[in-house]
């Protein structure tokens, strides 16, 4: 009784030191400031009343029949995504590393394009190639007569564009953990008789369990807030719950509704938070091997299954490639073009990029972007890197308090958080030293970091399973303070998982425009938002051009950022200037 007693009191870390205190007091104040007071703003905005607490707006909600098909739509969205989704991020890593597959280099690159090309602007690339005016969809209407033109709509095609949109957790955590696994372990199940299939289904996903469930856990939490995907593709045949979020939203007299749909959202979600917890607790498992014996990929021996796998291989890179392809192509390409979807050498030109270059009006978003972005990951990661630390190592009611306040942005929709921050801070507050932040230009990085937090300490607790603790307890033996031990010993082997974070968070919000849309600031006009516009049919073809050239730069930025961050590409760098140093040498010694 005394034991099951002491588990339950609230408690800090023993011999904590006033650096730690000092990270606590400013977590605090910026959790209670930022992910607090909001959602609680905006719950009090549109449920209470001078009357009180009034339960109509549940009633209207289940009486209309647009939003219990938008609620059953997510829920049908959400669970289909983690099957189609886990199943081809699976099979991808499968044929990057675990099969002998030919053009494992160019899988790659196909493979990792979703990181670098997603959200509106994967939408709008797909949209452009699959739609009613769509470059494929053109194609087969003059080979296959009768061939429907409004065949990639609704429910299908918002389900085939997010499975091959949502795999890039699987291509970056996931493959890590798999390429980490002792390959020691699959040689001898292989050599005591066992499949390819037993090996995979006995000894590698139980070994990876953590990080799988992490990303089961995320992508049905992205199937249930999809956004861009149901509103682009989707349409009136396929409406699901963001989308009316975002239109009850707009709308000052439907925001109460909007409100009851996030409500909804963050109790499934908030179900999902609580089912994971409780596996993690059951057991310690690691996500990956002490043993440093890397996986050798292994060959195909019947000849149907070799040649079938290397179909649905390189099917899956046709597919992530297609509307890249597209999209950077027509971005070269005149007005006429881009409207009639023919293309012939006279039409390329490099107008659009001009304009881009030269019009102040059109580069400044990419500035204001990337500043935004940059800054709010950074901040993210380091929040999150000790939070998640802390709650890893001191497993008690304190810490399970913080980990649940942490994923408050998981329970109410951006829209509604948005909007929160709008209402809470439209007027000065002791706990803002009295500054009104609504209108200036910090609103919408606070949006950014606090959106960012609960994803970023998913990954970064599920990376310190990776970490052994007898390293630590080795150094404290030696003297070393815990400061040190973490530098020296634990960033080192959760580095990767940190950079790509980075990159993630980065990326994630360089094209954004669900939170910029309520909070940027008129001087400082996000990408996203422009985008956004771009697309109204007031905009005309023009509009299409400028957001083909906004895809492709962000594509290149993203790029770059993933070459250097997670591919290594500074080493890479290094070492090719190594090489050409090192032949110049030898030509002049042979000289």
């Amino acid at each position: 009784m005394e034991k099951s007693k002491q588990r339950h009191v609230i408690h800090l870390p023993k011999n904590i030191n006033i650096g730690l205190l000092c990270y606590l007091l400013i977590l605090g104040w910026f959790i209670f400031s930022f992910m607090i007071i909001p959602n609680l703003e905006i719950l009090k905005t549109v449920f209470l009343s001078g009357d009180g607490f009034s339960g109509e707006l549940i009633h209207k909600i289940f009486s209309s029949e647009r939003a219990v098909n938008g609620i059953k739509n997510s829920f049908v969205l959400a669970i289909s995504l983690t099957v189609t989704t886990t199943i081809v991020g699976i099979l991808e890593i499968l044929f990057l590393d675990y099969f002998k597959i030919k053009g494992r280099k160019f899988l790659t690159l196909c493979y990792m394009i979703p990181l670098v090309f997603g959200g509106i602007m994967l939408s709008n690339g797909y949209l452009f190639t699959y739609g009613t005016r769509g470059f494929v969809t053109n194609f087969f209407t003059k080979i296959i007569p009768g061939f429907p033109v409004n065949w990639f709509e609704g429910y299908g095609a918002v389900l085939f564009l997010m499975t091959f949109a949502c795999t890039t957790n699987y291509m970056i955590f996931f493959r890590n953990a798999f390429k980490s696994i002792d390959f020691q372990t699959i040689e001898a199940a292989k050599g005591l008789g066992a499949t390819n299939f037993v090996v995979l289904r006995k000894v590698v996903f139980p070994t990876l369990k953590p990080i799988l469930l992490t990303c089961t856990i995320l992508l049905f939490q992205t199937g249930l807030m999809a956004m861009s995907a149901p509103l682009i593709v989707g349409g009136r045949k396929f409406e699901t719950i963001s989308p009316l979020i975002l239109t009850f939203t707009q709308r000052p007299a439907s925001r109460a509704l909007a409100a009851v749909l996030s409500l909804f959202l963050g109790i499934f979600q908030l179900i999902l938070l609580f089912v994971i917890q409780r596996n993690e607790k059951k057991g310690n498992y690691l996500s990956i091997s002490k043993v440093k014996t890397k996986i050798e990929p292994t060959a195909i021996k019947k000849p149907f299954q070799n040649g079938l796998a290397h179909c649905i291989a390189y099917l899956f890179a046709l597919i992530n490639v297609l509307p890249l392809l597209i999209v950077v192509t027509f971005s070269f390409t005149n007005f006429q073009t881009i409207s009639s979807r023919k293309l012939s050498l006279s039409s390329f030109s490099l107008e659009n990029y001009q304009k881009i270059v030269t019009d102040s009006s059109s580069y400044r978003p990419f500035i204001t972007s990337v500043t935004y972005s940059v800054i709010a990951a950074i901040i993210a990661v380091i929040l999150m890197t000790f939070a998640a630390r802390i709650v890893f190592k001191y497993r008690n009611r304190l810490t399970s308090i913080l980990e649940l306040l942490i994923h408050i942005p998981w329970v109410l929709p951006g829209l509604m958080f948005a909007l929160g921050l709008v209402l809470s801070y439209s007027k000065p507050k002791w706990f803002m030293f009295n500054q009104p932040l609504t209108g200036t230009l910090v609103i919408m990085l606070v949006a950014y970091i606090v959106v960012m937090l609960p994803n970023t300490f998913r990954f970064l607790k599920a990376s310190y399973f990776s970490v052994d603790q007898n390293l630590e307890d080795a150094a404290k033996i030696l003297g070393a303070k815990p400061m040190y031990s973490f530098f020296k010993i634990v960033l080192p082997i959760i580095l990767p998982t940190v950079l790509a974070m980075l990159a993630i968070n980065f990326n994630g919000k360089l094209g954004d425009y669900d939170l910029s849309v309520f909070l940027y600031n008129p001087a400082a006009k996000p990408v996203g938002v422009v985008i956004r516009s771009n697309t109204n049919p007031e905009a005309g073809v023009e509009g299409i051009a400028i957001n083909f050239v906004y895809s492709t730069i962000l594509m290149i930025i993203n790029s770059f950022v993933f070459f250097f961050v997670y591919a290594d590409g500074k080493e890479k760098v290094k070492s090719l200037f190594r090489d050409k140093r090192g032949d110049t040498l030898n030509e002049r010694t042979k000289l």
